[in-house]
């Protein structure tokens, strides 16, 4: 099959786009090549990724469609035999109006391209290499993912507990709360949970759909979804508008979420949660990982316990264990010193009564008077003891 020219593609897109209204003037040769190759290429095709990143979007598709370059492949790194299958699996969707197909999809539901070179592209995307997003879709509010803001991906379980979607809600209430981004899923159970903890405290969040962005899915959470539409988040998606969700894309997306991110928490996961998928490729890419403990009964929480116990996953129990995560705040002290250590052999020895000379308190103690006299000090400036003629008490109330 002879591809039509890159300028022809892009001459049917701008009349679509002059009809429909172009997102973001994404017809540019450069954008407009990353929104056809995102047409033709599954999420995560690492081929198509591997010859956009070493030849440029516009260039790539000109030398493999076009011209039929054998020698693309070597200039990408790629095997021969890799482009031969890949440009199999492209061809099919492959027409003069697959381009305009794209945007005009995307102008109806006012969903703007983002590319590499876009302000707003979430640089960490680019961390997956050879199998980042060629381009992503945006609804509502484009969100900032950079380090100012932060974002932290809560996820989890579908078939959440009562006890897995209360905590999701509120550590992506404490989260949101601190001017942080909650990316999730859009799914059922924690994903939900987390969206909708988020927007209860008027925070940002961002679901990561699996479909097109103009494909409101789940259909239960269509109410959802728009609400995070009208209450300033955002619906991305790294395919075009039109295109169903579907088991391989769901999976991919994970990917997205870890990526987009810069901390990913795990808070109900069963024993084959796709939420582990997400896990593992935050770990992959050296993002933080957390995971919520649950009881030991719960088969929810197994994936979760693994976590932990096998994959270096911190314990997170509260929004502000979440946000240590992304170096924001530090953790509360436990404080033990009203249980063990010196402080507590002093108080055994004082009395809430009867004033004791610091001898008497070493003597009961079983510490050095010097000990004593510079703990009893301390615990004076604190308002713990008092003072008087005849000695040392501990101060009631």
């Amino acid at each position: 099959m002879t591809a039509p020219p890159l300028d022809a593609l892009l001459t049917a897109a701008g009349e679509a786009s002059a009809v429909a209204g172009a997102p973001d003037d994404p017809a540019t040769p450069e954008r407009a090549a990353r929104a056809l190759w995102a047409t033709l290429a599954e999420p995560g095709d690492g081929v198509a990724g591997a010859l956009v990143a070493a030849l440029g979007a516009a260039e790539s598709y000109r030398r493999v469609f076009v011209a039929q370059d054998g020698r693309a492949a070597s200039d990408a790194g790629i095997a021969p035999a890799e482009l031969r299958a890949g440009t199999a699996r492209w061809i099919p969707r492959l027409g003069e109006h697959a381009l305009a197909r794209t945007l005009v999809g995307a102008s109806r539901c006012h969903a703007r391209l983002l590319t590499p070179d876009s302000e707003h592209w979430p640089a960490g995307a680019d961390d997956l290499g050879a199998h980042a997003p060629l381009c992503v879709w945006v609804r509502g509010r484009v969100p900032r993912f950079d380090a100012a803001q932060g974002a932290v991906a809560v996820v989890g379980a579908r078939a959440a507990t009562a006890y897995g979607e209360h905590v999701a809600g509120e550590l992506a209430a404490g989260i949101a709360e601190s001017g942080a981004l909650v990316v999730s899923g859009g799914a059922y159970g924690i994903d939900g949970a987390a969206h909708r903890g988020a927007l209860a405290v008027r925070g940002s969040t961002v679901a990561v759909l699996a479909g097109g962005a103009d494909t409101l899915y789940p259909r239960g959470h269509t109410d959802l979804l728009e609400r995070i539409l009208r209450d300033g988040g955002a619906l991305v998606s790294e395919v075009p508008c039109g295109t169903a969700p579907t088991r391989w894309r769901f999976l991919a997306r994970n990917r997205l979420i870890a990526a987009f991110s810069a901390a990913t928490v795990v808070v109900e996961a069963g024993a084959r949660s796709g939420s582990l998928n997400t896990a593992g490729h935050a770990a992959s890419i050296g993002r933080p990982l957390g995971a919520v403990p649950g009881p030991v009964t719960s088969a929810a929480s197994i994936g979760c316990h693994r976590l932990l116990r096998d994959y270096d996953a911190r314990c997170v129990t509260s929004a502000a264990e979440a946000l240590e995560l992304i170096g924001r705040g530090e953790p509360e002290p436990l404080d033990l010193g009203e249980w063990t250590g010196d402080r507590t052999r002093l108080r055994d020895a004082l009395s809430r009564t009867t004033f004791r000379e610091p001898g008497q308190v070493a003597a009961r103690s079983g510490m050095a008077i010097s000990e004593v006299e510079a703990l009893l000090g301390a615990l004076l400036l604190e308002g713990a003891v008092e003072h008087g003629a005849a000695g040392w008490r501990l101060r009631s109330g």
